[in-house]
Formats: C-alpha cells, structure tokens, sequence
C-alpha cells in the first residue's frame, strides 16, 4: 500500500471520526470521485490481506474502524469507545432522530417527563443541534441531530434508522 491510500490511511486513523470526503479531497489534492476510490482500494487492502480494521462510510464521510468480529476484545481490553448513554438520554435522542425537527414540549409530551438536562447533555456532546425556531407562540426551539450522532451509531444517514413499529393494535 503506498502513495495517496497511505497518505488517506494516515487520516482516518489520526482523526478518530468521520471525515468529510470534500475535506479528505482536499487533503489528499485529489477530486472527491479519486477519494472514492482510495478509499475502496484501502477497504479491498483491508479485506484481502485480513485486518482488522475497515473503513466505515458515515454522516457524508468515512471513518477507520475496528471489524466487528473484533469488537468484543477491543472492549474488554481497553474498555467501551465513549461514555455511554443513559437510557433516559438514548429515549429523548431517538424522539429527536424520528420527529426532527421537535421542540422539547413535543419530547417532554411523549416521553412524559421533563427533559432540560437531557438536552443540555446531549447538546454538550454534539449529538443535537438547535436547528432554529418554530412559528408558534413563544418561538420555541427545534432540535435535530448532527453529524456526530450519525457518527456515533454508525449511520450513512438517517435514512438507515430502523423503521418504528405500528402502533398497537
């Protein structure tokens, strides 16, 4: 492996998240279609030669990471990737992720409890953003997820949440 997969593999691994293909085009001096291919030669390399790293394609950009077969002894060994998420804090996210843009009446209304500090957490970690104000008495706020969060669950984009069930029957 040499030349400009190496250089894109020095990249991903030194940014630890997703990095934008305009961004990797421009570090790299190449067109973002060249980046493509870099990164399908660096993900064939990975896959033939049988490491156990893979590059993973999210939130509009990609991401160098462990194979899932070796997830297990990753985190046994040094631990989970990042502080995990309350339940409470996952419940208001994935109201945010389905409903965006959402005011936190509206989170507050289904989830039935006060949601203040959530959100300030959850903004705090960059997994929402406030995406603006709603037309309505009060001009309340709108969240929406970012960037980050589709990093951190490992989604392309919201396009591949999992699809809610019916209602009850």
């Amino acid at each position: 492996m040499r030349g400009k997969v190496a250089e894109l593999e020095g990249l991903l691994f030194a940014a630890g998240e997703a990095l934008a293909v305009p961004d990797l085009a421009v570090a790299l001096e190449v067109d973002e279609t060249e980046v493509v291919n870099l990164v399908r030669e660096l993900e064939h390399h990975y896959r033939e030669e049988g490491h156990s790293l893979t590059v993973l394609e999210v939130a509009g950009g990609f991401r160098l990471v462990v194979r899932p077969e070796y997830r297990d002894l990753l985190v046994r060994t040094v631990g989970p990737r990042t502080q995990r998420l309350s339940r409470a804090a996952l419940e208001t996210l994935a109201v945010i992720a389905y409903l965006q843009p959402v005011t936190k009446a509206k989170i507050e209304d289904i989830r039935g409890v006060r949601v203040d500090g959530i959100l300030a957490t959850l903004l705090e970690r960059g997994l929402i953003q406030e995406l603006g104000r709603k037309e309505a008495p009060g001009r309340p706020i709108l969240y929406g997820t970012t960037k980050k969060f589709l990093d951190h669950f490992g989604l392309k984009d919201l396009s591949e949440l999992p699809s809610l069930p019916d209602g009850p029957e």
